[in-house]
């Protein structure tokens, strides 16, 4: 390995043709006479100057990284690479086509060791993003495969590379760049007598690209939650109560949160009017009002132009009683979610039933759901809503000690860490010395991410004050989750060995 002072990554110029010739030469020392012509060359970079990248390591070209775009549906996953180049003519780029797909990457041996092709195939990644095509296509050389061609199919010879048993020069490398094989070509590049003529179709998904003639993205990318850490104070109205929610509302919506988030039985103060009531009839007399009160937060949702997760309340239904909450959209449409898993508590003292129910809502920022407060203490229920596409994880919760809220906060973060997904939890504070079985409270609300390069490292993206009412205003970024999703340190839900165990919601 050759010391190097400098590198740069830039696209190539013809004034940089005789050394990307003696680079090649040398790259291909196995394979005597193959070099791009001159006129290949200043052909790329009459059709397509911004997709021909060079190396350059102190001054001196010393590997490339050549590429064409293609209207990858005339071609499908069986051609050859003389058909895809148009028999090397380059007449099969297509400005207005959906896939870069790459011709050549190599560098100098004398050079290697530096990872210099990763930085070639992170200025592709760049550029298909920027010019928002669908994937990055190619067809992969396989040059140790001679050395065991007695011995193993070429499918055994890649899954050996897969799984490290082997290593290839060329397909090892791509494999750690994040490209996956979509299939094993044969005859792809006729001569390449290492790879005995075979070659793998490897493919890069821009995780990026809007389908062109797209009206709108699916969805927004930074989405600004508002978090509502309540205090639990006596109310002797309907009245009373809304004045403080829109107080919360016209705050969170002020600094143009998309979501605001109020905790699980946020209207429980109004229970202490029926005080002498027994514990379950109380609780039913609140629960009549709870329709009531979801028709006035689609009135604020509307007015005020925002998402409103309502906490929970309680809702009598065919003769049970449930703990359910509503997702008041700002187009004043709403959906109804439940609590599936009741604390013992719940059913003790008020005679609550579990609900039914997993699903996840769509919104204007992309598919979320919704966890009330013990719900997030069995993951099998965000699992199955990470399978329906939620990113955002809302968690109302109620807890009296913070025994009860570390169980809550501890398995909201693991629910954000094996879903990759942001999880917003916002919860009580406060006492209720007139109502029964809601005497004290514990909470502190917090925003949790994964944890991985681009998060932060303890996975708490913000978190309020203990026991304190206020308001937490957060941006999460989506788009970070899709990258981790595809190529993170840890792919939770992308490794899961679904051959050999699955989760199954039952009818």
């Amino acid at each position: 390995m050759k010391k190097i002072k400098q590198v740069e990554v830039r696209n190539i110029r013809m004034a940089d043709y005789q050394e990307l010739k003696d680079a090649m030469i040398e790259a291909y020392s196995s394979w005597p006479g193959i070099f791009w012509g001159e006129e290949y060359i200043n052909k790329l970079l009459e059709i397509f100057p911004e997709g021909q990248f060079g190396i350059v390591a102190d001054g001196k070209v010393v590997g490339c990284a050549l590429a064409i775009i293609v209207d990858y549906g005339k071609f499908g996953d069986e051609h050859t690479y003389k058909e895809i180049t148009g028999n090397y003519s380059f007449d099969t780029h297509s400005p207005t086509g959906d896939i870069l797909y790459g011709i050549e990457v190599f560098i100098r041996p004398d050079y290697r060791g530096y990872r210099l092709g990763r930085r070639l195939y992170d200025a592709r990644k760049e550029l298909c993003e920027k010019l928002n095509l669908r994937a990055i296509i190619f067809g992969g050389r396989i040059p140790n495969y001679h050395k065991y061609v007695d011995t193993l199919k070429p499918k055994e010879y890649i899954d050996r590379v897969k799984f490290k048993e082997i290593h290839d020069p060329t397909l090892s490398f791509q494999l750690s760049n994040d490209f996956h094989v979509k299939k094993l070509l044969t005859d792809y590049m006729p001569g390449d007598e290492e790879s005995m003529e075979f070659a793998t179709l490897l493919q890069w998904d821009n995780i990026y690209y809007k389908r062109k003639g797209a009206n709108k993205p699916e969805y927004k990318p930074v989405v600004r939650l508002g978090l509502v850490q309540w205090q639990m104070r006596p109310y002797n109205t309907m009245d009373e109560l809304f004045q403080q929610i829109e107080f919360f509302i016209d705050a969170v919506s002020g600094y143009k949160s998309d979501f605001a988030l109020f905790p699980e039985f946020f209207n429980a103060p109004l229970m202490g009017q029926w005080n002498n009531l027994s514990e379950p009839a109380a609780i039913r007399e609140l629960a009549a009002h709870t329709e009531s009160i979801r028709d006035r937060f689609v009135q604020l949702a509307i007015s005020y132009n925002i998402n409103i997760i309502t906490g929970s309340m309680p809702l009598m239904r065919d003769g049970n009683l449930y703990n359910v909450g509503y997702l008041c959209r700002r187009n004043g449409v709403w959906s109804q979610f439940e609590k599936i898993q009741v604390t013992p508590d719940e059913v003790k003292f008020w005679g609550m039933s579990g609900g039914k129910g997993i699903q996840v809502f769509d919104t204007d920022c992309g598919k979320v759901g919704v966890c009330i407060s013990y719900d997030v203490e069995f993951p099998e229920i965000p699992r199955m809503m990470a399978a329906q596409g939620m990113k955002l994880l809302f968690i109302p919760f109620l807890t009296d000690t913070q025994n009860g809220y570390s169980r809550v906060r501890n398995c909201a973060q693991a629910r954000a860490i094996e879903n990759e997904c942001y999880v917003a939890m916002a919860g009580s504070v406060g006492n209720l010395p007139k109502v029964h079985n809601m005497d004290i409270q514990f909470a502190q609300s917090v925003v949790f991410t994964p944890c991985d390069f681009a998060f932060p490292v303890n996975g708490v993206k913000a978190e309020a004050t203990p026991n304190t009412e206020m308001i937490l205003v957060v941006d999460v970024d989506l788009d970070l989750l899709k990258e981790l999703h595809e190529s993170g340190s840890a792919r939770n839900l992308k490794d899961r060995r679904t051959d050999y165990y699955d989760l199954v919601l039952k009818d």
